[in-house]
């Protein structure tokens, strides 16, 4: 009888845990594919076409841009950052080349970073973007960067 209770009790423990898991899993899927649409949707957009109004929408108010290019350091506010974008030809209206690639994402709780690859101008960079869940709407809250050698 004890065999048997302990039997029955030792499988309700392994279904409870591996339902548990199984929704942290699928939570981490849809926050990463969530962050996936952010963005390809938003943010490739926006730095391709400078357009400073989807931008915005995706950037926590306090963020921080820093790294380096060409080997300078680099360190602007949001706001500085967004001025720049807006005040140079945009990607789409200069004709040089332009692609993002999301390389990975990791989701933990209600935080994330993003590594990306992204080619515009005549640059290679290497980002790593900050993600904050706030109500409910995935907001980068740091981006890193840096120029890296053809590749």
């Amino acid at each position: 009888m004890k065999t048997l209770l302990l039997t029955a009790f030792l499988s309700c423990a392994m279904l409870v845990l591996k339902a548990q898991h199984t929704t942290k899993m699928e939570t981490t899927q849809q926050d990463s594919i969530a962050i996936t649409r952010v963005l390809e949707d938003h943010y490739f957009k926006g730095i391709y076409e400078g357009d400073i109004d989807i931008l915005k929408n995706i950037y926590h108010p306090g963020t921080l841009v820093l790294g380096d290019i060409k080997g300078a350091p680099y360190a602007k506010s949001l706001e500085q950052y967004l001025d720049g974008v807006k005040n140079r030809q945009s990607v789409k209206d200069s004709g040089k080349p332009f692609k993002g690639t999301i390389i990975s994402i990791d989701v933990v709780n209600s935080i994330a970073v993003a590594k990306l690859h992204v080619k515009m101008y005549d640059f290679n960079y290497d980002e790593f973007l900050s993600f904050h869940k706030i109500d409910g709407q995935w907001l980068i809250v740091n981006k890193m960067l840096t120029d890296v050698a053809n590749q």
